[in-house]
């Protein structure tokens, strides 16, 4: 249980630092509700959760798919993934009405590039290991 809340804290804390790095990435909050843990810290979180299920689900088919051009690459290909992964989660996010938002292809490499290293680091200082 612990590890599920480290990573989903991991997650939440490299997603806002994407979407305050990135000029594409934003966090609207929800249109309703005003108190301000409602409308940033929560949607946050939903983010985080919505976009650990669409890499649960979803990246293990990506990558059985684009495995060739995965090994053609060099594994350069996984940031395109990684990105195709946050522009799914953005669209997930607009059906739940969270206010978070990609535009464009690019600006969700560029996030996914700041949540992979940001999610490196601090795996590395909370100390949250992948189940092997």
């Amino acid at each position: 249980m612990f590890e599920f809340l480290a990573r989903w804290a991991v997650t939440s804390i490299a997603l806002a630092a994407a979407a305050q790095v990135m000029d594409g990435i934003r966090f609207n909050g929800p249109t309703h509700g005003q108190a301000e843990i409602e409308h940033k810290l929560l949607p946050l979180l939903g983010v985080a959760l919505i976009l650990a299920l669409v890499t649960a689900l979803v990246k293990p088919v990506l990558i059985f798919l684009s495995f060739p051009i995965i090994l053609l690459t060099l594994g350069l290909f996984l940031l395109a993934v990684n990105a195709i992964l946050l522009l799914i989660t953005d669209w997930f996010a607009d059906l739940f009405d969270v206010g978070f938002h990609v535009n464009g292809f690019w600006p969700a490499v560029g996030g996914a590039i700041i949540i992979s290293v940001t999610t490196w680091v601090l795996d590395a200082l909370v100390g949250v290991e992948e189940d092997k």
